[in-house]
C-alpha cells in the first residue's frame, strides 16, 4: 500500500493519468471523446497559465485574450480560404505570443492588483474588438466549414485521429513544461516568485525573466485556441472574455499551482462536474461553488495536493 507523497505514488499517478486518457476513445462513447478532448485543450490552457501564477507568481486575469487571439487566428485563415494547420497553428502560436509579448511588456512593470487589472483591461479591450468586428461574424462569432487539413498526412476530420492529436500535443506541453521549469530558468522565474529584489540585487534581469515566461505561455495558450477552434468548428468573442479567464485559474487553483499535472486534475475535474451537474439542473455553479470553497480552504495544494500529501512536481 502507497503512502501519501511517496514516489512511488507520484509515479503511479503520472503513469496512470496518460493512459486511463490515451484510452477513452478505446472505452467509450463518441460523446465522450469529444467531452475528453475539449478537457484536454483546457489543461493546455490551464499548464500556460500554471507557468506564470503556479511558478511565477504572475496572477493574470486576461490569460483567456490568448486563447481567443489563438482561435480567430484560425477562424478567420479558415475565412480567407486558408485551410492548412501547418500555417495555422504555427501562426496562431506567434501571433498569441507576440500579443502577450506587447501586454507582459506593459504590465510586467506593475506588480499585484494593478498588473492583475492591467491584464484584465487588455483582454477586455481585445474582447470587444473582435466583438466589433462584423464582417468576422461580430458577436455572433465566426463559424468554420471544416477542420484544418495537413497535406494528407493527418485526417484530423476523424474525431478519434483528432482527440490523439491533442493528447500528442497535450504530452509534448507537459514534457517541455517540465523541463522548463526545472532549467536554470526555471529556477529563476521561482525565485522571482519568492523575492524579486533579492533575484534582482543578484544580477538577474527580472523582467525579461518574467517577461520570457509570459511570451510562452501566451504562446502555448495561442496553440490550445487553434485547438480549440478545430474542435468547435466555431469561434466567438466569449473565448477571450474575463469569465473565461476566471473558469482557467479556477482549473490550476483545483487542481493544484506550481505542479504541472494539477492543472490536468483541474480541467479534468471542473469539465466533468459542470458535464454532470448541468443535467440536473442550469444553476449547477451553486452545487459546483461549495466544494471549491472547501478545496481553497482545506486542500491549499489543490488535488494534486491531497493525494501527494502536500508535495508538488
Amino acid at each position: 500500500m502507497f503512502k501519501r507523497s511517496s514516489p512511488e505514488l507520484r509515479q503511479a499517478l503520472l503513469l496512470l493519468v496518460p493512459v486511463l486518457f490515451a484510452a477513452i476513445p478505446l472505452l467509450s462513447e463518441p460523446f465522450y471523446t469529444r467531452l475528453f478532448t475539449r478537457i484536454m485543450i483546457y489543461a493546455i490552457v490551464a499548464i500556460s497559465l500554471d507557468l506564470i501564477l503556479g511558478y511565477g507568481g504572475m496572477v493574470s486575469f486576461g490569460h483567456a485574450a490568448f486563447f481567443g487571439v489563438g482561435a480567430y487566428t484560425v477562424g478567420i485563415l479558415s475565412y480567407h480560404g486558408v485551410e492548412s494547420g501547418w500555417i495555422a497553428w504555427p501562426l496562431a502560436t506567434l501571433l498569441a505570443a507576440g500579443v502577450a509579448f506587447v501586454i507582459g511588456a506593459i504590465s510586467l512593470r506593475t506588480s499585484g492588483v494593478y498588473f492583475i487589472m492591467i491584464t484584465l483591461a487588455f483582454a477586455q479591450m481585445l474582447y470587444y474588438f473582435f466583438f466589433s468586428l462584423e464582417g468576422y461574424g461580430g458577436d455572433d462569432g465566426l463559424p468554420l466549414w471544416s477542420r484544418n487539413t495537413f497535406g494528407g498526412l493527418i485526417d484530423i476530420e476523424n474525431h478519434t485521429v483528432f482527440y490523439y492529436v491533442v493528447f500528442g500535443i497535450l504530452g509534448l506541453i507537459l514534457f517541455v513544461s517540465h523541463r522548463l521549469v526545472h532549467s536554470r530558468f526555471g529556477m529563476v522565474i521561482r525565485g522571482i516568485r519568492e523575492n524579486e529584489r533579492r533575484m534582482n540585487s543578484l544580477g538577474f534581469p527580472t523582467f525579461w525573466y518574467k517577461l520570457v515566461c509570459f511570451v510562452i505561455a501566451g504562446g502555448i495558450a495561442g496553440l490550445a485556441g487553434a485547438l480549440i477552434a478545430n474542435h468547435t468548428l466555431y469561434v466567438s468573442p466569449t473565448l477571450m472574455h474575463w469569465t473565461r479567464s476566471g473558469d482557467i485559474i479556477v482549473m490550476v487553483i483545483l487542481g493544484g499551482m506550481g505542479s504541472l499535472i494539477g492543472p490536468l486534475l483541474g480541467a479534468t475535474t471542473l469539465l466533468l462536474a459542470e458535464d454532470i451537474l448541468s443535467s440536473f439542473t442550469e444553476h449547477w455553479m451553486i452545487l459546483l461553488g461549495p466544494l471549491l470553497v472547501l478545496m481553497v480552504l482545506f486542500a491549499k495544494g489543490g488535488i494534486y495536493g491531497l493525494l501527494m500529501g502536500g508535495k508538488k512536481r
